[in-house]
């Protein structure tokens, strides 16, 4: 996926990163498998704190076969550190849920697993680069053959603490890009398919966020209450579920946490947007959630935000150039309502192809701003990888 919208709203930021701690590390020891919590795992409160964030096998396998084929020695040591920080994994097909077990079976208990739910049918409604597999009216087959099976998955495994981002992009959608007929044909099966996840999804041991973009989108000031009120709906329809900690925002992004001005404070249009950071954004939407009904407490994705003033404009979304690898996992964050900086989407793998030719092609790919070639959403672009590595900050 990636931030995908054509109404084009942003923010930015990079700020002071916090030390990292120890939600970075690296593939479990049998020592540490052996520390698995001997009862069931029952979360309350900030659900990362105590806790770091487990390094997937799958990310960790795709940074390691990067850093093999990087011929500077200084550069390589520093790709096999990043194979170390704890990374979301998306579960974006029904394929995909085999991979489930494994990235959760192994999780010591002071450690959390974290994966993100993304497959509603219609998926990225405003957007080409990354359509899911699921068309519009298999709501039924995304219940039954992706939430149910995951939800089973999980149950197996009650006594490992697991942190769920629910469906990036999806609501958001609804909100500034609901003239689309595409998003339009998708509206029902998101508002439903959203509460059903949240419904299904909510067990003990579970901490589910809901993704609610990024600043530059729903942080406008005609945007923040109909965004809140969006999400709130999908908590409330699904029952009010106690997992459901609060929102993702930045998920794949660029903003930075807390620059001040903001990247595109000195717009035309800057006056209609207090959200210049995700800090503002985080505390300007707040208020909002909790006059909706709904929890506020967040995590922002610092994943690729360590560098500022590369797009041309807030909505530049794909593959951007001169981006890199931003603060580690942490939940020092410098906020109360912020639980935890995240690295969500992994890093190297491609936002959506560059080639004009394609049939995935999407024109934000195509930017000035954006890096070429690039392959298709999700392939792994080494290339761009390496950039992220190169302009890290703080440095690997």
């Amino acid at each position: 996926m990636k931030l995908t919208f054509t109404v084009l709203l942003a923010s930015a930021i990079t700020g002071v990163f916090a030390i990292p701690t120890p939600t970075e590390q690296g593939p479990i020891t049998a020592r540490q498998a052996a520390s698995a919590c001997a009862t069931a795992v029952t979360l309350s409160g900030n659900p990362f704190a105590g806790r770091s964030i487990y390094a997937n096998k799958f990310y960790s396998s795709e940074v390691i076969s990067a850093a093999a084929s990087i011929t500077d020695s200084a550069l390589k040591a520093k790709a096999t550190k990043v194979a170390s920080v704890g990374t979301y994994l998306w579960i974006d097909t029904r394929a995909k849920i085999a991979t489930v077990e494994d990235a959760i079976k192994d999780v010591a208990c002071n450690q959390i697993a974290a994966l993100v739910i993304y497959d509603l049918p219609g998926r990225d409604c405003a957007a080409k680069a990354s359509n899911g597999e699921l068309a519009v009216g298999q709501l039924d087959v995304y219940k039954t053959q992706y939430i149910d099976p995951i939800v089973a998955i999980i149950k197996k495994y009650p006594k490992v603490a697991i942190s769920l981002i629910i469906e990036p992009d999806s609501l958001p959608n609804l909100v500034t890009n609901i003239n689309l007929a595409t998003c339009q044909a998708s509206a029902a099966g998101y508002r439903e398919g959203v509460a059903y996840a949240l419904k299904q999804l909510n067990l003990p041991n579970v901490a589910m966020y809901l993704d609610a973009g990024h600043g530059g989108w729903l942080g406008w000031n005609d945007n923040l209450k109909p965004g809140a009120q969006v999400l709130a709906d999908a908590y409330i329809a699904a029952g009010k579920p106690q997992s459901l900690r609060g929102i993702s925002t930045n998920v794949a992004g660029w903003n930075a946490w807390d620059l001040t001005p903001g990247e595109f404070s000195n717009t035309a249009d800057a006056q209609y947007n207090k959200a210049q950071n995700e800090k503002a954004y985080v505390e300007l939407f707040a208020p909002y959630l909790k006059a909706a009904g709904m929890p506020s407490q967040a995590i922002v994705d610092t994943g690729r935000n360590a560098v500022q003033g590369l797009r041309k404009a807030w909505g530049d979304w794909c593959n951007v150039n001169g981006a890199g690898f931003g603060v580690r996992p942490t939940t020092s964050t410098g906020s109360s309502l912020v639980d935890s900086f995240v690295w969500v989407k992994p890093g190297g793998e491609s936002d959506g192809t560059s080639d004009t030719s394609a049939v995935r092609y999407d024109s934000f790919c195509g930017l000035d701003d954006a890096f070429k070639p690039s392959p298709e959403a999700g392939q792994w672009n080494q290339a761009y990888f390496e950039m992220l590595l190169k302009n890290a900050k703080p440095s690997f």
